[in-house]
């Protein structure tokens, strides 16, 4: 009501946050937000069009600096916290991972990591790039200026073709589920939902009040993040957390702006493709700001893989790193 953009998934992780932060027991059930993941596939592929494939042969260029931006993102980060607020290198490179939070916790319990500290951490960047972001870009006037499919008239025909999309869309997420790809639910159902809708097999999309209610739980899923973690807790990690969270922005917005400035490309689009939060909320903006889901799905998928392929090897590598040889005392004075 306020008009914030993407305000129905910001304003729902700010309250569900301060309800969970307040001792409350948020929680969403596992089988309600694999729901809403598909939910939130089905409606990014509903805006995909032959048109919206035309700039893909600019993504390997804008890929490869990502590559190189996620990991100049893990490197200082993780230093900045080593140096400033003494973190180890373990806990350090953790929590500055950009993103595939379950694989990080997984790889901090098998090492002994501190999980709460690298929770917060990586917790508060993702709601501070889902609330912050989308203000951001519309403040400078850079959000998208184009209107979703009109769902039209309910008519039999329409619910016919809702019903396809709904069992495909399930489907694929539920195939991309059983192989075990980053971001399965999500992007299996996308991807069936663009392949659909691109073919011109199906027209019908999700009405504008099931995907704003995807939004909705899928804000209470991010703000139950928060659940179990005394607000004093939290304190004690904020300034650890906003400074590698600036860190990571900085250095994001610097590769982005050089993407911008080289291939012509929308800096809305470039933003959130370059943004280290989660996937479902980062792909949930761009379609709430009006921006290609096939742009901004290609990069968050590559970053997902990267990170998920890299943070059980560095993280091994790092807690094996032999410690330097303590200094040898000097010899006693022989006469």
């Amino acid at each position: 009501m306020l008009g914030m953009p993407a305000g129905y998934l910001s304003g729902s992780i700010l309250a569900v946050s301060i309800a969970a932060l307040s001792g409350r027991p948020m929680t969403v059930p596992v089988p309600l937000a694999r729901a809403i993941f598909c939910l939130i596939g089905i409606s990014l592929g509903a805006v995909v069009t032959p048109e919206t494939l035309t700039g893909m042969a600019t993504y390997p260029l804008s890929i490869a600096a990502l590559i190189v931006a996620m990991s100049c993102i893990s490197f200082f980060s993780a230093a900045y916290l080593c140096v400033v607020h003494k973190w180890g290198k373990i806990d350090a490179y953790l929590a500055s991972a950009p993103g595939a939070m379950s694989q990080v916790l997984a790889a901090g319990a098998e090492l002994g990591a501190d999980l709460r500290a690298i929770a917060i951490v990586q917790s508060t960047r993702v709601v501070i790039v889902a609330i912050g972001l989308p203000a951001g870009l519309a403040l400078v006037g850079l959000t998208g200026h184009a209107t979703r499919p009109d769902p039209g008239p309910l008519t039999l025909q329409v619910v016919d073709e809702l019903a396809i999309l709904v069992a495909a869309g399930a489907a694929g997420a539920w195939l991309a589920h059983r192989l075990r790809l980053p971001g399965g639910l999500l992007f299996g159902a996308m991807i069936t939902s663009a392949v659909l809708h691109g073919s011109g097999l199906i027209h019908a999309v999700l009405p504008w009040w099931v995907t704003n209610t995807a939004a909705l739980a899928l804000g209470a899923v991010i703000g139950a993040r928060f659940t179990n973690t005394p607000l004093r807790l939290l304190m004690h990690f904020l300034g650890a957390a906003f400074g590698s969270f600036a860190v990571a922005v900085a250095i994001a917005a610097v590769f982005a702006a050089g993407v911008v400035s080289l291939m012509s490309m929308r800096p809305a689009e470039v933003m959130i493709a370059y943004a280290p939060g989660s996937v479902d909320a980062m792909m949930l903006l761009a379609l709430a700001l009006h921006l290609d889901p096939v742009f901004v799905g290609a990069h968050h998928v590559v970053r997902i893989f990267l990170v998920s392929l890299t943070v059980p090897f560095v993280a091994r590598l790092i807690a094996h790193k032999p410690k330097p040889p303590a200094p040898r005392k000097p010899p006693p004075f022989q006469d």
